[in-house]
């Protein structure tokens, strides 16, 4: 599978899982076979689909986690590890910061988007270095995202190959 096609199985895993929504005004709707029905104030567990559409008509708001904290906490994470070493981010930690930052004004996207430049940036050296050193391992791949992982194997591959073109068959 590709990574334009693994990211969107993994973006519409993300978009089916339930999130909070808090309900901006009494609300009694049939959403493609998901009912929402609740008073102004109350909190829903809904699917993330359902709320983004909500809160695009401003019948809702998300309550998500702040993708900003855990930015900045990825960074300074990133940054006490060892050169050749990763921390842990979970599954869908970009898929989930993508959404985040669709919700923000152009100045707070701006500042999202270079935090996350740098995050990817540090990681991605890290991963070409370890890639092109071995294969990828259990405890390695629970350390990355989808992406990364995906990133990680082809990488590898690439190096395998190009390693294999020019020592030949030494056998």
């Amino acid at each position: 599978m590709n990574a334009a096609s693994l990211e969107k199985v993994h973006r519409t895993s993300f978009e089916l899982e339930d999130v909070k929504v808090s309900l901006l005004q009494d609300l009694k709707l049939d959403v493609a076979g998901v009912n929402v029905t609740g008073n102004q104030g109350e909190m829903l567990n809904i699917p993330r689909w359902v709320a983004s559409v909500l809160e695009k008509e401003k019948l809702g708001q998300i309550q998500d986690t702040d993708m900003v904290v855990e930015l900045k906490q990825a960074i300074v994470k990133e940054n006490v590890q060892g050169a050749f070493e990763i921390s842990t981010l979970e599954p869908h930690f970009y898929i989930k910061l993508k959404a985040y930052m669709k919700r923000l004004n152009e100045s707070d996207f701006d500042k999202v988007q270079s935090m996350l430049n740098t995050l990817v940036r540090k990681r991605h050296g890290k991963i070409i270095h370890l890639a092109d050193s071995s294969k990828l391992t259990a405890d390695l791949a629970k350390k990355m995202t989808v992406e990364e992982r995906e990133f990680y194997n082809n990488l590898h591959n690439i190096s395998e190959e190009f390693t294999k073109q020019i020592l030949g068959d030494l056998n």
